[in-house]
C-alpha cells in the first residue's frame, strides 16, 4: 500500500483481515496528507444516486462496524445531517434531490421550516425548511487512520513511514514486481496506489495516467463551545459546489459541532494546484456564511484556520480496483472530498480483488482507464 491516510489504512485493515501479508508506505507520517486536512464526514446526504452513493451506502455500514470494533478512540458520531434551503425553490429542488436518494436506499426526512429548530435551536429563522438524513455520521479522520492502522499492524501489517516510493518495478510483461523506495527495494506482487491528492504521481511512476487533480479547501476552527450545533448542517447550495468541475471559488455554508467542544466550518473548493497560500478573503467568506446559518456564531471566536487538497478526478468518481494496463497495479484514490466516508468501502474492495474474491460491488464506473487517452 502506498499511503498511509484513511483509504490507504483501511486498504491495509482489510487485506491483512484477509490474511495477506502488508507493507504500507508513506513518504510522511500517518494522515499527513489529506486525511489530516480533513472534517471526518461520512455522508450519504450530500451524493445523488448512482456509483458514488451505492459505494457511501456500503461505507456506512462498514464504519458503524468499524465504529464498535475500534471504540471510541475514533470519534465515531452517528449523529446525522441535516441540510436547509433558505427559499422555496431552493426547498423544491431539494426535495426532488431527496426523492431520488430515497429511492435508492437513503433514509431522507423532509422538515418542514417550523420544526428545523427541534433538531437545531440555534438555527436562523426565516428557512423553508429541509430534510434530515439520519445516516450521516463523523470521525476525527486522523485518528480513525491511526486506529487502522494499529488494528492492521496488529494482524502483521508494516509500517514504513518517512518513506518515499521512487519506482514501480515490473516484470517482463510489465507486471508489477514491487516498489523502490529511497531506503530500497521492496518485493510485492501487488501495489495498491493510495496516495491521495498524488495519486496520479504515483501512477505515472507505474507509466500510466491518472488525471488526479488537487482541489483546496479551508476549514475554520472555534473555540471550544457547548453543543450548540447537534448535526452536521449545510446548506443545499453545498450539493451543487460538490457536483461541480469549476476550477473557481466556491463557499457554501458547512457547520457542525465537535466532541471536543469546537466547531468547524467549511466548505470551500478550488483548484489553484498546491498552492497553500492563506486566503483572508475564503476565511472571511465562511465564517460570514455559517453566521447567516447560525447566528450565535457571530460573537464566537475562530482559533485557527487549515486547509488541504482534496483528490479530485474530473468526473467526480474515484479510481478504485486493478488497472488494466498494468497486472498487479491496484488504485485506490482521487475521492475528493468523500475519502473520509467511502475509505472502508474501498479498503473492503480492494482486498476481495487482491485475495481473487468477487467483489460483490459493479467497479466498472471507477476504472482507472476510463478517462480520454488512457488507454
Amino acid at each position: 500500500m502506498v499511503g498511509a491516510g484513511v483509504v490507504g489504512a483501511a486498504c491495509a485493515y482489510y487485506a491483512t483481515l484477509a490474511g495477506l501479508r502488508v507493507a504500507v508506505v508513506d513518504r510522511g507520517p500517518v494522515a499527513g496528507g489529506t486525511t489530516g486536512a480533513g472534517e471526518g464526514n461520512l455522508l450519504v446526504s450530500d451524493k445523488e444516486p448512482g456509483p458514488e452513493l451505492d459505494l457511501a451506502l456500503l461505507s456506512t455500514r462498514l464504519w458503524h462496524d468499524l465504529a464498535a470494533t475500534l471504540g471510541p478512540a475514533v470519534e465515531y458520531e452517528p449523529k446525522g445531517g441535516l441540510v436547509v434551503a433558505a427559499d422555496q425553490p431552493r426547498l423544491d429542488a431539494l426535495r426532488t434531490f431527496a426523492a431520488g436518494q430515497t429511492a435508492a436506499g437513503v433514509e431522507a426526512v423532509e422538515v418542514p421550516a417550523d420544526a428545523l429548530r427541534e433538531l437545531e435551536p440555534h438555527l436562523a429563522p426565516g428557512l423553508a425548511g429541509g430534510f434530515h438524513y439520519p445516516q450521516d455520521a463523523q470521525v476525527q479522520p486522523a485518528l480513525a487512520a491511526a486506529h487502522l492502522l494499529r488494528a492492521a499492524r496488529e494482524a502483521g501489517a508494516e509500517l514504513r513511514l518517512g518513506e518515499t516510493v521512487r519506482a514501480v518495478r515490473t516484470g517482463p510483461g510489465g507486471e508489477v514486481r514491487g516498489v523502490a523506495t529511497d531506503r530500497g527495494e521492496l518485493a510485492a506482487p501487488a501495489v495498491v496506489n493510495a496516495a491521495g491528492t498524488w495519486g496520479g504521481e504515483l501512477a505515472a511512476l507505474a507509466g500510466v495516467a491518472l488525471p488526479v487533480l488537487p482541489r483546496r479547501g479551508f476549514v475554520l476552527v472555534t473555540e471550544p463551545l457547548p453543543r450548540i450545533v447537534r448535526h452536521k448542517v449545510y446548506a443545499a447550495d453545498y450539493v451543487a459546489d460538490v457536483a461541480s468541475g469549476s476550477a473557481a471559488l466556491q463557499t457554501s455554508a458547512v457547520v457542525e459541532g465537535t466532541p471536543a467542544g469546537p466547531v468547524l466550518i467549511g466548505a470551500s473548493r478550488e483548484r489553484v494546484g498546491f498552492d497553500r497560500t492563506l486566503s483572508v478573503e475564503v476565511l472571511r467568506r465562511l465564517a460570514a456564511q455559517a453566521a447567516r446559518l447560525f447566528p450565535v456564531l457571530a460573537d464566537v471566536s475562530v482559533l485557527r484556520a487549515y486547509r488541504g487538497f482534496r483528490p479530485y478526478l474530473p468526473d467526480h468518481l474515484p479510481a478504485i480496483g486493478a488497472d488494466p494496463r498494468v497486472p498487479g497495479l491496484h488504485h485506490a484514490c482521487g475521492h475528493e472530498g468523500a475519502g473520509i466516508g467511502l475509505a472502508p468501502a474501498t479498503g473492503l474492495l480492494i482486498s476481495r480483488q487482491l485475495t481473487g474474491k468477487p467483489p460483490g460491488f459493479d467497479l466498472a464506473p471507477f476504472r482507472a482507464d476510463r478517462f480520454p487517452g488512457a488507454a
